[in-house]
């Protein structure tokens, strides 16, 4: 299955090279500054002040490649989480 899009959640101060040709065919790159570890904590602390709660989809370890094979058909409702206690 072709990639659709890429999250970057680290990065260098080096440029990077990307060939443009790859947006024509509906490639998309994101990037989300995740700001200081206080940033962080006081998000925690307002989640938790706020009563939010994430929204996740569980499953079993055993059944990790469903899960796989969920999000790559993107059909996952909210998060995909795979629970080794299971």
């Amino acid at each position: 299955m072709p990639l659709r899009a890429a999250m970057l959640v680290a990065a260098s101060a080096e440029p990077m090279t990307v060939n443009p040709l790859a947006f024509l065919s509906g490639k998309q790159i994101h990037g989300w500054p995740s700001g200081s570890a206080i940033d962080s904590e006081d998000t925690m602390k307002f989640s938790v002040l706020a009563g939010v709660r994430p929204r996740v989809q569980v499953f079993p370890l055993a059944e990790a490649n469903d899960a796989f094979a969920v999000m790559m058909a993107n059909k996952a409702r909210f998060r995909v989480v795979l629970d080794t206690r299971a």
